[in-house]
């Protein structure tokens, strides 16, 4: 099967179609061993090594990434966070890159800790704006443009092309943490990424039942040599079992994702309408939202299955909302089949940009109509009634 001839929903649904030629089981086993034999001229033909590196049961999942994703090459990690990291850690001391202001937390504490002490120069930028970036870009010096769109947890949005086009023009590769949009929704790399991150645990797998990550390359090259490199050396690499976990999880992606961006949209219209417990609704499909006409161009069939609100009432309104709720969990994730709910400030703690009556909330796969009525019974119980009116 021709991946360039064929719609994503077939690559996912039959994981390229590819078939254990041993068996002939259209499912593929999973590979368990960590080393593999040599040639008796000492050689490794088979191109296998040691399974921290050489595992065959990465295959097929990323076979089926990189072609959804129409790139050279695709590794998977054994989290978002060792992908992203890597991405860093393939550069040298006294590098300068550029990440965004608004991001996932968890990466942004890694690189104003443990990377500015390594050595690398990180300068946070709004990335939602053109001429910032390009201001903050260093020519020669600049080697990383870190982007991440739609951004956790306000939901802001880059142009890919033109961060992709101001980061080449002074010398630097571009890298887009496309967790959020999934490969079915953007894909980075045809609109000049260098490279494309997602946290696998989210949507690409969607059921809340492991933890992986994946970077897929335009092309080939020393940097992504260097990518390898660290994948081989530092051991953060997936177990088998995770990978096999992922590559099923892999065949209803455009199922789910769809699915998800329906129910968000709902949701998003139901509480922007001038909602007596809503403040705000951050969503990238409001028309009027900001970055929205970007999001149309560079995101095909839908906006995501995440959005915020601001309650009305602050933050003790958007704890008490949480804690009222039913049906949506209390929980840190997205893209699982499961809606979830999460005051954001308190969880990232001090510095971070999510307002403190934000709640986050992950679209899964329920009712639509039922999550909307959870969550309008939460907020009916937690917002003042002085407040409402």
């Amino acid at each position: 099967m021709d991946p360039s001839k064929v719609h994503p929903e077939t690559i996912a649904a039959q994981a390229l179609g590819q078939v254990d030629e041993r068996t002939r089981a259209i499912i593929p086993p999973i590979h368990v061993a960590t080393t593999y034999l040599r040639d008796p001229d000492n050689q490794y033909r088979s191109g296998r090594v040691y399974a921290r590196a050489d595992n065959p049961a990465f295959d097929t999942a990323e076979a089926v990434i990189c072609a959804l994703e129409r790139g050279h090459q695709a590794m998977l990690f054994a989290s978002g966070m060792a992908a992203a990291t890597a991405c860093f850690q393939a550069l040298a001391p006294g590098d300068h890159v550029l990440a965004p202001r608004v991001m996932y937390w968890s990466l942004r504490n890694w690189l104003a800790g443990f990377a500015t002490q390594w050595g690398l120069q990180v300068e946070l930028v709004d990335m939602a704006d053109p001429a910032a970036l390009r201001a903050a870009l260093k020519p020669g010096r600049t080697k990383l443009v870190w982007v991440e769109t739609p951004a956790n947890p306000l939901w802001t949005v880059t142009d890919i092309a033109d961060a992709a086009a101001a980061a080449h023009a002074a010398g630097a590769l571009l890298a887009v943490d496309s967790t959020v949009a999934t490969p079915m929704l953007t894909q980075p790399l045809a609109l000049g990424a260098d490279i494309v991150m997602h946290a696998a645990t989210k949507y690409l797998n969607g059921h809340s039942d492991l933890i992986a990550g994946v970077l897929v390359a335009r092309e080939d090259g020393a940097y992504w040599q260097a990518v390898r490199k660290v994948r081989a050396q530092l051991g953060g690499t997936l177990g088998s079992f995770e990978a096999w976990l992922l590559q099923r999880g892999l065949r209803t992606l455009p199922l789910r994702v769809r699915a998800a961006c329906e129910s968000a949209g709902r949701i998003a219209a139901h509480f922007s309408a001038q909602h007596p417990h809503v403040g705000e609704v951050l969503y990238p499909g409001l028309p009027g939202a900001a970055g929205h006409e970007v999001a149309k161009r560079q995101m095909h069939g839908g906006f995501g299955g995440m959005l915020s609100i601001r309650v009305r009432g602050g933050e003790a309104a958007a704890v008490a909302t949480a804690a009222n709720v039913q049906l949506w969990k209390r929980a840190t994730s997205l893209g699982g089949t499961e809606s979830l709910i999460e005051h954001r400030a308190s969880v990232e703690g001090a510095g971070t940009p999510a307002p403190a009556d934000l709640l986050r909330l992950s679209v899964g796969l329920e009712h639509v109509d039922d999550l909307i009525a959870d969550l309008e019974r939460a907020l009916a119980r937690a917002v003042p009634e002085a407040v409402r009116a």
